[in-house]
């Protein structure tokens, strides 16, 4: 197994802050890396001095001669004009694709057929019509092109549904090169790792190796951990020996004694420093439960929702009370934002009734952190008015109040607009937690928190009394906090199915798969039998309409993906009009498109048929 790289002695500090100090470890060929630690560890500044794109302020990455490395980016940068091929190729401003080598264009156009991308790029679609799944897979292509013996991944599943995060976990499983992936889905780390790394400064010098799965690593650091609390024991010890000797007023005349005086201040520093990694930052969290909760929050009484003669859910029924733990799973377009907005009575249902207690106090957790004010700070976002918050019947200071979500003095005052991604979700989770509730609805709140948090946020979630609606892509969050689960159909709009283990949902979704695939090819069967019957020759009208029916699909397509990327943008589903304008129109593409692939079938058919004929 070939080396890769090896990094030594890495320092590197963002403003003021260290980051990391005297950082070594190696990479080898073909091997499935996790990165973990905790927000703010500077596991992205890593990966940008592993990629070659940072210099650090200390220590060196020394690279395999001819070493090619890809980065895709937790939000991959592409230009939303461009069409797909130029993106992928990396064209530059000047630079046309008829003067681009043979090999760099045909490495693009290999990624883009195994990624599924040719119908975009056969319709000149432009990368900022597609939606952030697509996106992320054409940023994909664009670093796979490069033929890389190293791919890095940061938090490669945030903002993906769980078919597409399946989707890359399958892929990456056969990819012969090797990968470091910052995670911190528990699902995905199992599933595409072999080795694990924590970026952490509890750990002597700064990180933790560890190979095997996520349940080796949990042992291991255990008993890391353990053994710097004992070593933290025993210094002390050593230490209030030496003390005492010292303060007896011992003459340091000899070189013994002298020696044994250097000994104490070394013991002292080194105590210090086995100290402050075996120090536990933790947060306080807590959500506040409504003091007079009914026993019945919500009642909806086989409801369905169709936006024309679009499905988006059928006959649901669902009583929700105090206790309720309910996981809700699809992809994304499915319906799920949509259910929720109608159990809540913000949508009215086409069929079927809904009714809540009066009033319903309903937490709403933001996956897009929409209610956040950049321009604000920490401090006077929580609290506009004064320097205090309500929390749990008292009044705390604010800054009090922030030092419980871990922020520290200096970050309290900066623009929101500068903080990190999972600092963000830190603050949303803060000021949702001032909201006393008797319904509590998570839309996709793990994106961008550390494991830490997550297993404080479960702990919150777990000691809440009132109702919980989650939605997330995390199945082993959902799997440890929920225990009840919708799921809506991957692959029939407007399918729905209960579950109570995501195991059973698992070995549905697979055979909804298989279903779907075994209906497509009855199908052409169905097509097949028809076409013996056909005319041997296609006339005039069905030819020229199997010559143009492949550009038809295409455009309908294109418009599907982008008014589906409409319908749900968080700011159309704030405009009833135009969702309902928008949902309308894209239930008749739909329809339209559909109706061309039976129609390009039985063409398909008939010319196959015209073939054996003639043969």
């Amino acid at each position: 197994m070939g080396l890769l790289f090896n990094a030594r002695d890495l320092t590197h500090s963002f403003g003021a802050r260290t980051l990391f100090r005297s950082l070594s470890f190696s990479v080898n060929d073909g091997e499935r890396v996790a990165l973990i630690g905790p927000n703010g560890a500077g596991k992205s500044t890593l990966m940008s001095l592993i990629q070659g794109a940072l210099s650090p302020d200390q220590g060196e990455v020394v690279r395999k001669s001819g070493l090619k490395v890809g980065f895709l980016k937790q939000n991959p940068e592409l230009d939303s004009e461009s069409e797909i091929l130029p993106a992928i190729i990396g064209l530059g401003p000047n630079e046309l694709i008829e003067e681009v080598e043979w090999e760099r264009l045909a490495n693009a156009e290999k990624w883009i057929s195994r990624l599924e991308l040719d119908g975009f790029v056969k319709k000149g679609v432009k990368v900022g019509e597609l939606s952030g799944g697509w996106r992320k897979r054409i940023a994909l292509a664009k670093e796979l092109s490069k033929e890389p013996d190293l791919l890095l991944l940061d938090e490669p599943t945030n903002h993906l549904d769980i078919e597409s995060i399946l989707w890359l976990e399958n892929f990456l499983e056969r990819v012969p090169f090797a990968t470091l992936t910052v995670t911190h889905d528990l699902a995905f780390l199992q599933s595409t790792s072999n080795r694990i790394l924590e970026l952490n400064p509890r750990f002597e010098g700064g990180l933790l190796s560890v190979n095997g799965d996520y349940g080796i690593y949990l042992e291991t650091r255990a008993s890391v951990l353990s053994a710097q609390e004992r070593n933290q024991q025993v210094l002390e010890n050593t230490l209030r020996r030496e003390t005492e000797w010292v303060r007896r007023g011992a003459k340091a005349r000899t070189t013994k004694q002298q020696a044994r005086i250097k000994r104490h201040g070394e013991l002292e520093e080194k105590l210090g420093e086995v100290s402050e990694r075996n120090k536990k930052k933790t947060l306080d969290l807590g959500f506040q439960s409504s003091e007079n909760s009914p026993k019945k929050l919500i009642d909806a009484n086989e409801i369905s929702l169709n936006y024309g003669s679009l499905k988006l859910f059928e006959k649901l029924s669902l009583r929700a009370g105090p206790g309720l733990r309910l996981g809700i799973i699809g992809r994304n377009g499915s319906g799920k934002s949509s259910f929720l907005r109608v159990l809540l009575g913000r949508e009215e249902p086409t069929s079927g009734r809904v009714t809540t207690a009066d009033p319903l106090q309903v937490a709403y957790f933001d996956q897009n952190r929409t209610l956040l004010d950049l321009d604000a700070t920490p401090t006077s976002y929580l609290a506009p008015k004064s320097e205090w918050v309500d929390f749990q019947g008292r009044k705390l200071h604010v800054r009090s109040y922030l030092e419980r979500f871990l922020f520290a003095p200096n970050q309290m005052e900066l623009p929101i607009r500068q903080l990190s991604g999972g600092e963000r979700a830190r603050l949303s989770l803060a000021a949702l937690m001032l909201e006393p509730c008797q319904v509590l609805v998570l839309d996709e709140p793990t994106n961008d928190l550390d494991r830490e948090t997550l297993t404080v946020l479960q702990e919150c979630l777990d000691s809440f009394d009132g109702a919980l609606f989650l939605v997330s892509h995390d199945r082993y969050f959902l799997e440890q906090v929920c225990d009840r689960f919708l799921a809506f159909s991957p692959q029939m709009p407007g399918k729905t199915e209960w579950f109570s283990s995501l195991e059973q949902w698992e070995e549905w979704r697979a055979d909804e798969i298989a279903l779907h695939a075994a209906r497509l090819k009855e199908a052409a069967k169905a097509a097949d039998s028809k076409s013996a019957t056909s005319l041997k020759k296609l006339s005039y009208k069905d030819q020229r309409e199997y010559d143009q029916m492949e550009s038809k699909i295409l455009e309908l397509e294109t418009s599907v993906e982008k008014l589906s990327a409409e319908v749900h943008d968080p700011a159309t589903q704030k405009e009833m009009k135009r969702l309902t304008e928008l949902t309308a129109q894209l239930s008749k593409t739909q329809q339209e498109l559909e109706r061309a692939y039976a129609r390009w079938s039985e063409l398909e058919a008939m010319v196959q048929g015209i073939s054996a004929t003639k043969t």
